[in-house]
């Protein structure tokens, strides 16, 4: 079986996000939650609590945010 991107969820204080999904794209997460279940053998209870450590790898991979992202958070010299 193929390695799956997601480990095994980490428990975390949650913040309310209320979205649609389409339909197609929910369907593919409760199969990858199936999936998900079988490679970690851990229980996914509830696959939308998938979505945020989705988003989060998502984010972790993509260079260009990581490099805007630390351009942000540099101080800036000439002020003060």
């Amino acid at each position: 079986m193929a390695k799956l991107k997601l480990g095994t969820i980490e428990d975390d204080k949650p913040i309310k996000v209320t979205h649609e999904l389409p339909a197609s794209v929910h369907r593919d997460l409760l199969a990858y939650a199936e999936i998900l279940a079988q490679e970690t053998e851990q229980a996914v209870q509830d696959p939308v609590k998938l979505i945020a450590p989705m988003l989060s790898r998502f984010m972790a991979a993509d260079r260009s945010f990581r490099k805007a992202r630390r351009a942000r958070q540099r101080p800036s010299g000439g002020e003060g």
